[in-house]
């Protein structure tokens, strides 16, 4: 029988302090926001207009990581009963850089968890019909067949969003990508591709998010950080080709799928989301430098094909142009990115690499092939 549990916290943390930063507690919610449920007003940057939708019963699958961190916290905010559906193995909440003990001790009051693993579609099908949901966020799927029984559970299910990725596109030379182009059944995404699919097929209303890269605080994927590694050890970048290749990221996806709730406009749609501009592959070395106050790195450009670094990866992004337009959401959604791309990689370093933490210890061991060599080739 499944388990749904409020989670209630101890708060015995030691005082954190921020590192000095012109933005404000915790940005990558701008948790310190207003809600908004009127007629749009004159806001200050940051605040967050939702269409009014009642309180809603709400499962986020996974939650416990980076964007569904979050989204829970904006959802609970609002005022939503939300629910984690997750294995268990992290812990289900955890007080953020720069957020206060009451705001912390109000959401963690305040979310619920119901245990168990996604692959298992019995338990699943069981627990999630006895609990019943308004709507689902849907932020760890990968695969169509993790979705169907989430479906089968839940035949009165007001709307599922879902966390797709830009990577679903065809590679082509005409960029951006936008919704309508094509897609590539064979990309390593496919499964979040037969899923959008499946969504269409099964007649609910759903709306599919496809973010391009993402990064902010406790971005678990290594992308700024990164770079943040590199700055901090004062060594060089290296940076594949002619380091010219065009790509995008984006800070806020959390506020974007807010946009989505209850938003009639979203039935069935897909968007891109990611950030404002694009940048360089050379060019984002130096924003993340700019944005650590860090002198502007050197950058070694070098050519992959020349090197076998086995099975690390020597760069965090693909080396290609990538990157996709985000009017659909500004222009149907209302929705527009907080963050320039400087100012989202200084709260990222501020409230995450910057205080000590970090997901992946520094490797530089691919940088002293690739720079030994060039060297050799100076010499």
């Amino acid at each position: 029988m499944a388990r749904l549990a409020l989670v209630q916290q101890q708060h015995n943390h030691p005082s954190l302090s921020i590192l000095p930063s012109s933005l404000s507690d915790f940005n990558g919610t701008r948790l310190h926001s207003q809600l908004q449920f009127k007629k749009k007003v004159s806001q200050p940057k940051g605040a967050l207009q939702v269409s009014a939708s009642g309180e809603k019963k709400i499962l986020i699958m996974g939650g416990t990581r980076f964007i569904g961190v979050f989204l829970s916290r904006l959802l609970v905010k609002e005022g939503h009963q939300v629910t984690l559906f997750t294995r268990g193995k992290a812990p289900i909440t955890q007080q953020l850089p720069g957020e206060s003990d009451k705001d912390y001790s109000d959401f963690s009051s305040k979310i619920l968890h119901l245990k168990g693993d996604r692959k298992d579609f019995d338990f699943v099908k069981s627990s999630l019909s006895a609990k019943g949901f308004d709507v689902v966020y849907d932020i760890n799927g990968r695969e169509a067949d993790e979705v169907a029984p989430i479906l089968d559970a839940l035949p009165n299910l007001e709307q599922y969003i879902y966390c797709s990725s830009a990577g679903v596109y065809l590679k082509s030379d005409l960029l951006p990508h936008f919704e309508t182009d094509a897609v590539d059944p064979k990309s390593r995404h496919k499964g979040k591709l037969e899923t959008e699919s499946l969504l269409a097929s099964r007649g609910v209303n759903w709306t599919s998010v496809r973010p391009v890269y993402i990064y902010g605080p406790l971005n678990y994927n290594p992308v700024e950080e990164w770079f943040f590694h590199r700055l901090k050890a004062g060594r060089p970048i290296p940076t594949p080709n002619s380091g010219v290749q065009i790509t995008q990221l984006g800070h806020d996806l959390a506020t974007a799928f807010v946009k989505v709730l209850g938003n009639e406009k979203a039935s069935k749609q897909v968007f891109n989301i990611s950030g404002e501009k694009y940048v360089t592959f050379d060019g984002l070395a130096k924003a993340c430098a700019k944005a650590a106050g860090f002198p502007e790195p050197e950058i070694i450009h070098y050519n992959p094909k020349e090197f076998d670094f086995g099975k690390k990866k020597a760069f965090p992004f693909r080396d290609q142009h990538f990157f996709a337009s985000i009017e659909k959401a500004k222009s149907v959604l209302g929705w527009e990115p907080e963050f320039d791309l400087v100012e989202g990689l200084a709260d990222s370093y501020n409230l995450d690499f910057g205080r000590g933490t970090y997901r992946k210890e520094a490797d530089f061991s691919t940088d002293d092939i690739i720079l030994g060599k060039s060297l050799v080739l100076q010499s």
